[in-house]
């Protein structure tokens, strides 16, 4: 038995010496499994005779895992033949931006605000601007700023509601024919509404409204509350 083992180690080296000599890595992983199987039987026979397995030589290492088992295989880099890949679209060209809304008021060089949510465009007029102190006629200096402002509104605005509102300080009335800031406030107001309607605005859409002191400006600079505005519905 012991011959037989040491001609079956010796033919198993001489085998991988052949193996090693062809070159074909799947043959020789193939023997290579093969032989170190018939050795470990061997061994496993020899031990359960009594017979020392140890007299054989060292054992056989376990056959490595092939090298192409973990690799990874990289996708091919050239085209099938016969395979054709459409082109991929081209970007669309980014939107043209929005033009900017016409705010011919805003041009006037009055001061101009805008509320959305109110749907409201509100012209500022400073009160000192268009009327003496204590006084409700227009200057002839304010009526160059109120033609371009109802120019705007016609050309802007055709049809819309304008209410033209008059605010006051809080300063008493000692030196005027009015009554109250209240009563002066909605003069003012009157005044510019009637020139408005002069100009060309429909005197149907147009009202004119008084608050005296009761909405403030600026709570320092009482010539902030000495104003008219003009608001036009816009929606």
């Amino acid at each position: 038995m012991r011959h037989a083992a040491k001609g079956l180690l010796a033919a198993w080296g001489i085998g991988m010496v052949a193996l090693g000599s062809t070159g074909c890595q799947s043959k020789v992983a193939n023997e290579r499994d093969a032989l170190y199987d018939e050795n470990k039987e061997l061994r496993a026979q020899l031990d359960a005779r009594g017979t020392p397995s140890a007299n054989l030589g060292p054992a056989i290492a376990p056959p490595e895992q092939p090298a192409h088992v973990t690799a990874v295989r990289e996708p091919p880099t050239t085209q099938p033949a016969g395979f054709t890949i459409a082109p991929r679209p081209a970007a669309p060209p980014p939107a043209a931006p929005m033009p900017a809304p016409r705010n011919d008021l805003a041009e006037t060089g009055q001061d101009v605000t805008t509320d959305p949510i109110a749907g409201t465009t509100t012209v500022h007029l400073v009160g000192d601007a268009l009327f003496d102190p204590g006084r409700a006629t227009l200057k002839e200096s304010a009526k160059a700023s109120l033609d371009k402002v109802a120019g705007a509104i016609k050309k802007q605005f055709p049809g819309k509601s304008v209410k033209v509102q008059g605010h006051t300080d809080a300063d008493p009335i000692v030196h005027s024919k009015w009554s109250s800031n209240m009563e002066l406030s909605k003069a003012r107001a009157e005044a510019v509404r009637k020139y408005l309607v002069e100009k060309g605005l429909d005197g149907g859409h147009i009202v004119s409204e008084g608050f005296g002191e009761s909405k403030p400006k600026d709570a320092k600079e009482k010539s902030k509350n000495r104003r008219v505005e003009i608001v036009v519905v816009t929606r």
